[in-house]
C-alpha cells in the first residue's frame, strides 16, 4: 500500500483495499446515511486492517471553510493535464476538499477571470497552471487566497510551485540522439515565451554544446500550438533539400503531429520528445522519450497549498519550489547516422 509521506495508510489506501473510492471512505466515517451497510462493513474493516487514523488536521482546516480549492489548467483536453488535475483530486479527497477545475485553454486574457470566479465562488485557495508569464492577477488573488503554482514557476511573485526537470530532460533525450550520431537535429518547440518551451530549448543546446556539436539555426521551429502546427512544421522540414536526420519535440501534443507528419511522408526518422503518451511503445518508431508522473506534480501542488492552509493563523512558511524527476524510455529499433564511406553499423533494438 502507498503510504502518506512520513506516517501511515490514507483515505485513499482504505478506500483501494475497500474497493471504493476515497470520497465514499470520506462518506463512512462522517456516518452519512446514504452508505450501505454492507460497504459500511468493508470501509471499517479496511480501517482496521491498516490501522487508518483519520486526519484530524485535515478536518481543522475545513471549519469555518468552504471545503474547495480551485485549480486552473491551460488546456484539459492535453493528457497531461488531466493527470495533473487528478493528482490535485487525489490529495484533495484525501484531506476532505472537493475540487473546482477551470479550464484557460492557453488564452492568457481568460485566466484572470477564471481566477476571480473561483475566489467569488469562496474557494479556500488556488492551484494554478499559468497561460503566460504576466501574472498580476494572481498577485492580486494571493491578498484573498494562498495560491501555489504547477508545471510554470512565479514571474514575480513570491509563492510555492511545483516544476518538472525541463533542462535536465530535454539535455538528456537530445544527448541520447547525438550520441547515436545524429547531427543534424530539428527542433520543434511550443512558444518560446513558455517557460517550457524556453527551459526545454535550452537543454536541447546544452547537449549540442556537451558534445561538440553545432546545432543548426534552420532546423528550429518555435511557436507551435498543437499537434495541426507541428505536423505543418515537421512537413515543411521533410521537403528540404538538406532534411534533418532526427527530430526533438518538446511536448506530447507536438511529438504526434510530427509522427503524423513522418508517416503521411513514408519517412521514418527517430524522434525524441518530452512527454510519454499512450501507444507510443507500439508504433515500431525509434522514440526517446522524457517520460515524468504528471500526477504527483498535482498531489505535490495539493499537499503544498494544503499547508499553507493549515498555518492560516500563523507564520507561513517560506516560499518552496518541488522539481519532479524525468527519466527517458526508449521505444522501437535505434538507428545510427554514419559518416560518409563508413561501414553500416547492425540495427540495435532497446532492450
Amino acid at each position: 500500500m502507498t503510504a502518506r509521506r512520513g506516517g501511515g495508510p490514507t483515505m485513499h489506501d482504505v478506500g483501494k483495499l475497500a474497493q471504493v473510492s476515497a470520497m465514499t471512505v470520506s462518506r463512512v466515517l462522517k456516518n452519512d446515511p446514504g452508505v450501505s451497510e454492507a460497504t459500511r462493513e468493508r470501509v471499517f474493516a479496511a480501517v482496521d486492517r491498516l490501522g487508518y487514523r483519520r486526519n484530524e488536521t485535515a478536518r481543522s482546516l475545513r471549519l469555518g471553510g468552504s471545503g474547495m480549492i480551485g485549480l486552473v489548467v491551460t488546456n484539459l483536453a492535453n493528457p497531461f493535464y488531466s493527470r495533473l488535475a487528478l493528482g490535485v483530486q487525489e490529495v484533495a479527497t484525501e484531506y476532505g476538499f472537493r475540487m473546482v477545475l477551470s479550464n484557460s485553454a492557453e488564452q492568457v486574457e481568460r485566466e484572470p477571470g477564471l481566477v476571480d470566479g473561483l475566489i467569488d465562488h469562496q474557494v479556500e485557495g488556488l492551484i494554478v497552471v499559468p497561460a503566460g508569464s504576466r501574472q498580476q492577477h494572481l498577485a492580486a488573488a494571493m491578498r484573498h487566497v494562498p495560491v501555489v503554482l504547477a508545471a510554470r514557476p512565479p514571474a514575480g511573485l513570491d509563492t510555492d510551485c511545483v516544476l518538472v526537470e525541463d533542462f535536465h530532460g530535454a539535455r538528456e533525450a537530445t544527448a541520447c540522439l547525438l550520441a547515436e550520431g545524429h547531427t543534424r537535429i530539428a527542433f520543434l518547440g511550443n512558444p518560446p515565451s513558455l517557460y517550457t518551451g524556453a527551459e526545454r530549448l535550452r537543454g536541447f543546446w546544452a547537449a549540442h554544446d556537451e558534445a561538440g556539436v553545432e546545432p543548426d539555426n534552420s532546423l528550429i521551429r518555435q511557436g507551435l500550438v498543437d499537434a495541426a502546427t507541428a505536423e505543418a512544421a515537421t512537413r515543411e522540414l521533410l521537403e528540404r533539400p538538406d532534411a534533418p536526420a532526427a527530430l526533438f519535440c518538446t511536448n506530447n501534443r507536438i511529438s504526434q503531429g510530427a509522427i503524423r507528419a513522418l508517416h503521411k511522408s513514408g519517412v521514418t526518422l527517430p524522434l525524441a520528445g518530452f512527454d510519454d503518451f499512450d501507444l507510443s511503445d507500439i508504433l515500431g518508431l525509434p522514440l526517446t522519450l522524457v517520460s515524468y508522473d504528471a500526477d504527483e506534480i498535482g498531489r505535490e501542488a495539493a499537499r503544498l497549498l494544503i499547508d499553507r492552509l493549515g498555518h492560516k493563523d500563523a507564520e507561513q512558511p517560506a516560499s518552496r519550489r518541488v522539481t519532479i524527476p524525468t527519466r527517458v524510455v526508449r521505444h522501437g529499433a535505434r538507428t545510427v547516422e554514419r559518416p560518409l564511406g563508413a561501414p553500416r553499423a547492425d540495427t540495435q533494438r532497446d532492450t
